[in-house]
């Protein structure tokens, strides 16, 4: 016994020199650095996200259970609100076993001395790191208050699965933020910290549930709670959930926003997961979800390989509303809004928004039958129609894109040329590069979907582009604004070319069109244009309403692969999806008709004035003094028409 009493006594007379040495060579704290998660929100302040090194979420001492405070003091300090810093009785007794043992076994360490750990320390184990631990203790216990103090290390410590910090925990343990946590809960997560991998409810019931007993009878030895109390407590029913909110929703768009950082602050990029950044998005969840759930339905009938794309903006200012990137993020996280490839006849609309900026009319006339044009390399090019086929007969510019003939586009672009094709598609969007060939009608060049839906903009919004935008506010901490972007808007086309062209679209939904099934089932305005590749290699729609232009793009990675399908067949139905979900709940709005737009009647078979009972007729727009005022020839009497037979 008196032997013993010497090695305490000595181990005491150790312990002071330690603490003399440390405190006289640290006299003041470092900044800690405690990484803080971010939050990205949608369009409507819905969180989307949070993004982290260290899944963590900072709260008030206020905000965290007052079980919870009382438990892990009780497990982890029961002398905490009693010391300043050290607990000379538990530092004494570690030592004393430590140097029995010849190596360190076990800490004896405070809650302060935890907490200084933490936020200056790494986890290594030697003397020289344990003098700066002790010595830190007490300058946490000068500095900060037994709440501050607390409050710090009930936010800054490990329950396991990446979750740091008792809000994490709580939530991804039970769902429920840390001000709400039972004793039954509060118990179960303060035995955590001593093993979280062996105690986590999640991994290890059995484990858990004697730690939790065992911090309950803590709490009752120290007359914290009752016997009934801690009984009652014991056989609470739990329900551990792993909360699935704290896993990222719209995976490609979350991505997204962290390359945007990297981009946009290059030299500290990464304080998106460590800074408790407040980012402020373009999307909206419930378009987001639409999206996402369009895609899977759409596919799912599908090869896994064959891969989907939908992107949608909002025309009016360029807000990216949702974004799916491929049909599985953790299989692949290549965005398939940014791949290129060839649109095929959803190229069609810049031509004819180039034609009627230049001159022609809805009702203009062109003639599919074969044709033969000799190239600058000397070749010859001959296009065709779907499956080789040609109409053999003059049609209306109107009804040749809402049916999508070839011809007359290869036609059409051979009469404006190839460089204005070119130069419209540019100028409404198109970034990619061009190859200004007659083909070049058909969507022979590639592009992107994202390229494609901000293209498509001008003609929702009357000749308009928005430069479409990811980000909208971010803030710090303090709340103090590091940027605050608003849309960039230019008016790139005529109000009235861009009216004209939608006007021409619509009749892509409708009986007649190539994607005719549309607009039943969205039940509103709506304009668009399917696209089909050669060889049915990939598929195409973009389509828009006034309040949202979406592109949807199905085709394989590997391009020695074909989808088989045309884009009316399996692109239109996840586009006609993700409007009729979307837009749900929203108000049907129609285009806005420019003031000098007049509509008229014409016969498909020369563009002239039809009569107002001819079952053919085609109802077109047109600037006012454009439209036809000649009437159609086969509407003429029979005994009237030699004097409009051409002399």
């Amino acid at each position: 016994m008196k032997i013993r009493i010497t090695a305490v006594n000595i181990i005491m007379i150790i312990v002071c020199s330690l603490l003399f040495s440390g405190c006289s060579a640290i006299t003041s704290l470092p900044k800690p650095q405690i990484p803080v998660a971010s939050k990205i929100y949608d369009i409507n302040g819905k969180v989307i996200t949070t993004v982290y090194k260290q899944n963590r979420t900072s709260v008030s001492i206020n905000d965290i259970s007052p079980f919870m405070q009382e438990a892990i003091v009780a497990i982890e300090d029961t002398r905490f609100y009693n010391h300043h810093g050290l607990d000379l009785i538990s530092l004494t007794r570690a030592l004393y076993k430590n140097i029995i043992a010849g190596r360190i076994e076990e800490g004896g360490s405070t809650i302060t001395q935890q907490l200084a750990k933490n936020l200056y320390l790494g986890p290594e184990r030697t003397l020289s790191r344990k003098i700066k631990e002790l010595a830190y203790a007490i300058q946490l216990e000068r500095r900060y208050s037994k709440q501050e103090i607390l409050e710090l290390y009930l936010n800054t410590i490990y329950f396991g699965h990446g979750t740091y910090g008792i809000e994490a925990a709580s939530r991804y343990y039970f769902d429920t933020p840390a001000k709400n946590l039972t004793l039954a809960q509060s118990a179960m997560l303060a035995g955590i910290p001593r093993s979280p991998e062996y105690y986590s409810p999640a991994n290890n019931w059995e484990a858990a549930k004697k730690r939790q007993a065992i911090v309950l009878n803590r709490m009752k030895q120290l007359n914290i709670i009752n016997n009934e109390e801690a009984e009652k407590a014991k056989k609470e029913p739990l329900f551990v959930v792993k909360n699935n909110n704290w896993s990222p929703q719209a995976p490609f768009f979350t991505a997204e926003i962290i390359k945007y950082f990297k981009k946009n602050y290059p030299d500290r990029w990464e304080m998106i997961f460590t800074e408790g950044l407040s980012i402020y998005t373009t999307l909206d969840l419930q378009m987001q979800q639409a999206a996402e759930n369009a895609v899977k339905t759409g596919l799912e009938k599908y090869p896994a390989e064959l891969e989907g794309a939908l992107v949608a903006i909002d025309p009016r200012n360029g807000y990216i509303k949702a974004m799916v990137g491929g049909r599985d993020f953790n299989r692949s996280q290549y965005n398939r809004i940014y791949a290129r490839s060839q649109p095929g006849s959803a190229f069609k609309p810049f031509l004819y928004t180039a034609a009627i900026e230049r001159g022609y009319t809805a009702a203009t006339t062109l003639t599919c039958e074969p044709s033969t044009y000799r190239q600058a390399n000397g070749e010859d090019y001959a296009p065709t129609d779907y499956n080789g086929n040609y109409h053999n007969r003059p049609m209306t510019l109107k009804e040749a894109l809402y049916i999508s003939d070839n011809v007359v586009a290869v036609r059409l672009n051979n009469e404006i040329g190839p460089g204005i094709l070119a130069h419209y598609a540019k100028i409404m969007g198109i970034e990619s590069s061009l190859r200004a060939y007659l083909s070049l009608a058909l969507g022979t060049s590639e592009v992107t979907p994202l390229e494609m839906a901000r293209a498509y903009g001008p003609l929702a919004n009357n000749g308009v582009l928005a430069k479409p935008l990811l980000v909208l506010r971010v803030t710090n901490q303090q709340g103090q604004v590091l940027e605050n972007n608003t849309p960039t808007l230019k008016q790139v086309i005529k109000p009235e070319s861009a009216y004209i062209v939608t006007d021409m679209l619509k009749s892509v939904l409708s009986p007649g069109g190539t994607a005719p099934q549309i607009a039943g089932v969205i039940k509103r305005p709506a304009a668009g244009k399917t696209g089909t590749t050669e060889n049915l290699k990939d598929a195409w729609f973009v389509g828009y309403t006034p309040d949202i232009v979406a592109a949807v793009y199905v085709g394989y990675d590997d391009k020695n692969k074909i989808v088989g399908n045309t884009g009316g067949g399996i692109a239109a139905p996840i586009w006609t999806n993700f409007i009729r979900e979307g837009l749900k709940g929203k108000p049907a709005k129609d285009f806005t008709v420019p003031s000098n737009i007049v509509f008229a009647n014409i016969c498909p078979e020369d563009g002239l004035l039809a009569a107002p009972n001819n079952p053919d007729a085609i109802k077109a727009a047109f600037v006012k003094g454009t439209e036809p005022k000649t009437p159609c020839y086969f509407d003429v009497p029979l005994q009237w028409q030699e004097f409009f037979l051409p002399q």
